[in-house]
């Protein structure tokens, strides 16, 4: 049996948070979760400002003006 590799870009659809992380819903339907302790200026931030966000290029980044914060998409994804 094979399975068929398909490429997708990953591209943010939605973005919410816990107590600890950040979340981002790609339009496949896949989430990605990483600890707030990998961005001092999003965990340091207050709720107005995370809440505060847009999206980059039809979602491959996140970009928060309050606090000058950019994430791009796909590098949630790395493991380095």
């Amino acid at each position: 049996m094979s399975t068929l590799a398909v490429k997708v870009e990953p591209l943010a659809r939605d973005i919410y948070f816990t107590k600890n992380s950040l979340t981002v819903v790609l339009c496949d339907g896949r989430e990605i979760s990483a600890p707030l302790e990998w961005f001092p200026k999003l965990k340091d931030a207050n709720n107005k400002q995370r809440k505060n966000w847009r999206l980059i290029g039809d979602g491959i980044g996140i970009h928060w003006e309050d606090i000058d914060e950019d994430i791009e998409t796909e590098s949630l994804l790395s493991i380095d």
